[in-house]
């Protein structure tokens, strides 16, 4: 067994922030602070513009067509859940990949609808102006149905989290800490790419985003 370099910073700091910013977008919500809860929710479109694009242009367990397995995959893969065993994943498994990409898809649909949105008071989503009231009600309906959507599939995901740590006795949330993994010793390292293309990448998806929100 050797220790190898598995996911890269900006990977680990994309996750965090997502965690973070779900929470902050929660509490903002119920405190009604909305004009935090939509200057997070910008932050959040940003940072889910940058993964898209990393997910093409960056670090090979950043990649999607890395991680991103048939559906059989991911089923054989799960059938072997219970059978105790080392860690010979690089980056995610085939069932996890489909998570990251269930997130992903989830968190455009309530950072984008929430551009359109309003709460039938005096906060109204930056574009709401370019569609109608009934067409923003609908919308808005659509953005708190799918933030339970979101919540139920961070709860998977801490389940097999937790999963994997009693049924295999693998620790999937140290590797996201620190990006390091004990692998076998033939296994072979991933490419990384240098950081300085991914804050490159977010500046645009920020520059991307504040366009966006003063159409």
């Amino acid at each position: 067994m050797r220790r190898i370099k598995v996911w890269d910073l900006p990977v680990r700091l994309f996750h965090w922030s997502i965690v973070v910013l779900i929470a902050a977008a929660w509490t903002t919500q119920e405190l009604n602070k909305m004009e935090w809860h939509m200057r997070i929710g910008y932050a959040i479109l940003a940072l889910l513009l940058f993964r898209i694009v990393w997910g093409f242009i960056g670090s090979d367990t950043a990649r999607f067509v890395r991680f991103l397995k048939s559906p059989a995959a991911a089923l054989r893969h799960l059938s072997h859940l219970r059978r105790r065993e080392p860690d010979r994943e690089i980056g995610h498994n085939a069932a996890g990949g489909w998570v990251v990409l269930l997130m992903l898809v989830l968190l455009g649909v309530q950072a984008g609808t929430g551009l359109f949105s309003n709460d039938d008071s005096d906060s109204d989503g930056p574009l709401m102006h370019l569609i109608g009231k009934d067409q923003s009600d609908f919308i808005s309906k659509i953005h708190s149905l799918n933030f339970n959507l979101i919540l139920a599939v961070i709860v998977l995901h801490v389940a097999a989290i937790g999963a994997y740590a009693v049924l295999k006795r693998q620790n999937l949330v140290r590797p996201m800490l620190t990006g390091t993994k004990e692998m076998p010793g033939d296994a072979a390292a991933p490419r990384l790419v240098n950081p300085i293309w991914a804050a490159v990448t977010l500046a645009a998806a920020a520059g991307a985003v504040l366009w966006l929100v003063n159409l």
